[in-house]
């Protein structure tokens, strides 16, 4: 139990270090970063549903190259270092997923296509998307400036979801959330842990005031609401595959999608909400 408690405590600790840090430090380095993440989680994913979806068999280095492509294109687009062009040799590794399954006549070319095309949907999308979040042009001065801020703050907001759901779901909890998929989830710790990360908005919002309290308190419930639904769509699907964590890649943490299961459906939702802001 302590030698676990010590693993976790040390690969936790690090993990926050080289994630944070590496956002703050540069583009560069956020860049970097998330190409990296990108394409571990999907070749993870590619590796999970190998061996545990019965007869499914998908190229795990093609679908990580894809994810790790997309990101560094979205990239270049929102920095202005390419036009639409950018997409077309990803577009192209699309159709060649597709069209290799019509020879190599393996036993369920659909799920195979499926599979890879959601690999693409889930994970690589939602992580090339925070380049939508952390790059912003200026009109005025046609230029483009990298904020580490906003994608931090996703991150920054799914940590407190998730300590204040657990510690007050461990000591008030008592009506599940969703049971039939995650039994341990309780309304009274999402709810907790939702207050917690919105109060936190507040602070944000003193510190760093180019959003006003109201619009981060509603990036903090957005994250909150869609990153909650990200966490039971893992806990489906690993449940679906019957596995209890999605990798061992983190000693006392599981997998890469363990990790980054609730951000892959916070990260496309505060984009959208973002958004919205502008044109209301």
């Amino acid at each position: 139990m302590n030698n676990n408690f010590i693993k976790r405590a040390i690969t936790g600790v690090l993990f926050v270090a080289v994630l944070v840090g590496c956002i703050l430090y540069n583009s560069f380095s956020f860049g970097i970063l998330f190409t990296v993440i990108s394409m571990l989680t999907i070749y993870e994913f590619g590796q999970l549903i190998n061996l545990r979806a019965g007869g499914v068999k998908i190229n795990k280095t093609i679908n990580m190259l894809g994810g790790a492509y997309l990101f560094l294109a979205i990239m270049g687009f929102c920095i202005d270092a390419s036009d639409s062009k950018i997409f077309i040799p990803y577009v192209l590794l699309l159709l060649y997923l597709l069209i290799s399954e019509l020879y190599l006549k393996r036993e369920n070319p659909i799920l195979n296509w499926a599979y890879s095309m959601f690999s693409q949907l889930y994970i690589g999308l939602p992580f090339a998307m925070l380049n939508v979040l952390a790059f912003h042009t200026d009109p005025e001065y046609s230029s483009v400036s990298y904020n580490p801020i906003l994608p931090l703050s996703i991150f920054i907001f799914l940590w407190l979801n998730d300590t204040g759901a657990y510690c007050i779901g461990s000591l008030i909890g008592k009506h599940r959330l969703f049971e039939r998929i995650s039994p341990k989830k309780s309304w009274e710790g999402s709810i907790g842990g939702g207050v917690v990360a919105i109060a936190v908005s507040f602070i944000l919002a003193h510190y760093f005031p180019f959003m006003t309290q109201a619009e981060w308190a509603g990036l903090a419930l957005t994250v909150v609401v869609f990153g909650t639904w990200g966490d039971l769509t893992e806990s489906l699907l690993k449940r679906q595959l019957h596995v209890k964590d999605s990798g061992t890649i983190l000693p006392g943490h599981g997998g890469m999608l363990d990790r980054f299961d609730s951000s892959l459906m916070a990260i496309p939702a505060a984009v959208v909400y973002l958004y919205a802001l502008t044109y209301c």
